[in-house]
């Protein structure tokens, strides 16, 4: 069985680091409007878990192509062996 390609591999910190991005955007605005620092981690806090919990479903909704079909199906026939 082949190992993960590097894209696979950094799929899951690419989604972490863009709604950390998220995160601090949101904190940043919220502690600029509000200065108030407490409310600016806590909507960060928000930002981060819902950016990511979207990106994911997004991530899931997207229809595997033709390659990772095929890995899929020789993972399901290695399986039953």
């Amino acid at each position: 069985m082949d190992s993960p390609n590097k894209r696979d591999r950094t799929r899951p910190a690419e989604m972490l680091g863009l709604s950390g991005i998220f995160a601090v955007f949101t904190g940043l605005v919220v502690f600029m409007s509000t200065r108030d620092w407490m409310l600016g981690l806590i909507f960060a806090g928000i930002a981060f878990i819902v950016s990511l919990v979207v990106i994911a479903m997004l991530v899931l909704a997207v229809r595997p192509d033709k390659d990772e079909l095929l890995d899929m199906d020789e993972q399901d026939r290695d399986a039953s062996h």
